[in-house]
């Protein structure tokens, strides 16, 4: 009887090809990773050199722009780039795709150069989500100490006011931190004010000679001075917030046609304004037509009109609900005419335009164009004339990109493998509390 065989060839099993799988996965990531320490490393060399204040606010309003990154995102990754600025171990860590991006953001958020060796062997040691519970630990530390602080120094707070041997008035005491900056801002406005008015009173006569300046201790105390005379004068009542903030601004008509030509730009006290703040300042602002005769003197005052009337601003508002500029969309904007109308320029919805104050700033005075194109959409241009678009289009990457991440990495003499990235984590339990007392060095104070 003849047996006959026939050749079996050997499968591997689905347990084999899923952790193949797994490695894969664990490796790839990794490679992301690395990429991801690159990657922050570019934005915060390119916020720290301003790269995108060309009409951006801040470096996250340009990344959302430039890469698509929502807000959140954005302001995130220009944090964590910064955080990783004073933390080269961390950054070297995330480099060599040891850690994951994941543990990189929670850990900027309470790492120090102090307390990075600390953090960074817990990033090693356990998951994403242990470093987040022991970052949330840390916080909480961190804002009991920050609220004993701030107990301390109410408590602390004082003033003492009394007169000496010689008759004078000696002020000691201390105050909370914002209790402290506001004095200081009003000191430094009481002092402005009473140096320019001794700049601007005139001599009896030239021979008269020019007193000692006064020294600083001395402006401070005359300074003191002038903010409790006008305290008092005011009973105390700040005012309205469109009285406190108002600004008055005298342009001649031509200058507001066109900046090129001669004319006044100045402010309620005489202060020189560019022509271009000027016709940003009309754009929406309340105005009073005031016309003169030849030696200057008023001969007609028309009544106070508003450029934007409230109906047509909640239509604005309604249509274009923020900044129109490219990236920006900030809520609280102004109204700008497209065409202005000083130079003729009806104030109409299709000649208006929703504009943040930065941005209204950046097309008056810093040379960026914008104008409504034939079919409604709004075309902004930068200073040179190239066209800024709403969104840019972005890079295609040719071929592989994952080969090509690999290559790279290669090439940086990085040796990235399935376990790159694998926690000391055992299965054990977490216990976030002793955790904490034994890594944050506020976490037990010394009793007073």
């Amino acid at each position: 009887m003849g047996f006959h065989t026939s050749a079996v060839l050997a499968t591997p099993s689905p347990t084999a090809e899923l952790d193949r799988l797994g490695d894969e996965i664990a490796e790839l990531s990794a490679h992301l990773d690395a990429a991801a320490a690159r990657l922050l490393t570019l934005i915060g060399e390119f916020d720290a050199r301003g790269g995108w204040n060309r009409g951006f606010p801040s470096c996250a309003a340009w990344l959302g722009w430039r890469v698509g990154l929502n807000k959140g995102a954005a302001r995130e990754r220009v944090r964590v780039a910064r955080a990783l600025g004073t933390l080269p171990r961390v950054s070297e860590a995330l480099a060599r795709g040891e850690l994951s991006y994941a543990k990189v953001r929670a850990i900027t958020r309470v790492a120090t150069p102090a307390t990075e060796g600390r953090l960074l062997a817990v990033a090693r040691a356990g998951t994403a989500e242990h470093v987040e519970r022991i970052v949330r630990g840390w916080r909480q530390v961190d804002r009991r100490a920050e609220a004993r602080k701030a107990v301390r120094q109410h408590a602390g707070r004082g003033l003492r006011v009394y007169e000496d041997a010689e008759g004078m008035v000696v002020v000691r005491g201390r105050l909370t931190p914002e209790a402290g900056a506001l004095l200081r801002r009003a000191l430094e406005a009481g002092r402005e004010v009473l140096y320019q008015q001794a700049r601007r009173a005139p001599r009896a006569s030239a021979e008269e000679p020019v007193g000692e300046r006064p020294t600083v201790a001395q402006q401070q105390a005359d300074a003191l001075a002038l903010v409790a005379e006008s305290a008092l004068h005011h009973a105390l009542d700040p005012g309205a917030p469109g009285e406190r903030y108002q600004v008055v601004v005298h342009v001649d008509a031509a200058v507001l046609a066109d900046p090129d030509q001669p004319g006044q730009s100045v402010l309620e006290d005489g202060a020189h304004v560019p022509a271009g703040t000027s016709r940003r300042l009309a754009c929406d602002a309340s105005r009073i037509v005031m016309r003169q005769d030849e030696g200057g003197r008023v001969v007609e005052i028309g009544a106070r009109t508003r450029t934007i009337p409230p109906a047509l601003r909640r239509a604005l508002l309604h249509r274009d609900r923020g900044c129109r500029f490219p990236g920006c969309g900030v809520r609280v904007a102004e109204g700008h005419h497209l065409h202005h109308w000083a130079e003729g320029g009806p104030t109409t919805l299709s000649n208006l335009a929703l504009l943040c104050r930065r941005h209204h700033r950046a097309v008056h005075e810093e040379g960026y164009q914008v104008a409504r194109e034939p079919g409604g959409t709004l075309q902004f241009r930068r200073p040179d004339g190239r066209p800024l678009p709403e969104a840019p289009i972005s890079p295609g990457i040719p071929g592989d990109p994952v080969a090509m991440l690999r290559a790279r990495h290669d090439i940086d003499g990085l040796r990235i493998d399935p376990k790159t990235a694998r926690p000391g984590w055992l299965g054990e339990r977490l216990d976030v509390g002793w955790a904490i007392d034994v890594l944050h060095p506020l976490a037990n104070p010394p009793r007073s």
